[in-house]
């Protein structure tokens, strides 16, 4: 567990209102004792796992004369990408259709010998069917087999893979008390400097959520003899952010 990019604000706090006084008070103002002081510290915690799982997206994008040709040869492909999933493991609840499109494709402009465009309109070429999925992968090993075999069977699309984690929640938490330790310890240290000790921790503010970032170090790779394509899974920072407000005071 790390905790780093921790900026603090130091500021003195409002003495408590008279009665009938205006309302524009903060709530930790009123509940802090007069000639106290507020602390309000933002503190990241990190905590690091090795992913467990992965996401990409694989589909056919074909042509054809007409839409209706563009398509039929478009789905005759994809049933086969759709068997090879299945094939290797990948269960009906991770596979996903996130784009069907039909497009028309025009023909190009003419570049006239002075360098212009001819004005003559632009007239429709073919047609041209896309299928997109997106896929989580839950064997890692697997991956680079899973790939190979997708592209063996007419997939010509390919993107990712983004690495996660399929049950988050125990990496948040320890990143989540890990922010507030180093918050407590950057608290007790300011009120140190300023001759005054933390009383109380006034409120606990947790901004963002769940946000992976791929640590390249310590890559793991994994290689199949049958799967050529490797694959680096590396590790996953799952970071917090919080904002912590102490009460100080002589």
């Amino acid at each position: 567990m790390t905790s780093k990019r921790l900026a603090c604000a130091l500021a003195l706090a409002l003495p408590l209102a008279a009665p009938g006084a205006a309302s524009a008070q903060t709530a930790a103002s009123v509940l802090m004792e007069q000639g106290h002081t507020l602390l309000a510290i933002d503190a990241q915690g990190t905590s690091t796992r090795e992913p467990d799982m992965a996401t990409f997206s694989a589909g056919v994008t074909t042509r054809g004369q007409t839409a209706s040709a563009a398509l039929a040869e478009n789905a005759a492909r994809m049933n086969k990408v759709f068997a090879a999933l299945k094939r290797a493991g990948i269960a009906d609840k991770d596979i996903q259709t996130r784009n069907l499109s039909i497009n028309p494709v025009y023909s190009q402009p003419v570049r006239q010998p002075d360098g212009s465009y001819s004005d003559e309109q632009r007239r429709i070429v073919s047609y041209e069917a896309s299928n997109q999925v997106s896929v989580r992968q839950r064997k890692l090993d697997d991956y680079g087999k899973v790939i190979d075999a997708l592209v063996s069977t007419g997939a010509n699309q390919v993107n990712g893979p983004e690495f996660t984690l399929s049950q988050p929640e125990a990496a948040q938490d320890e990143a989540r008390t890990a922010a507030v330790k180093e918050a407590r310890r950057r608290a007790d240290l300011y009120a140190q400097a300023a001759g005054l000790h933390v009383v109380r921790i006034l409120s606990i503010t947790e901004s963002g959520g769940y946000s992976p970032r791929i640590t390249v170090t310590a890559a793991k790779r994994m290689m199949a003899e049958a799967a050529p394509s490797p694959v680096a899974a590396g590790e996953v920072d799952v970071q917090v952010n919080l904002n912590v407000r102490f009460e100080l005071a002589p």
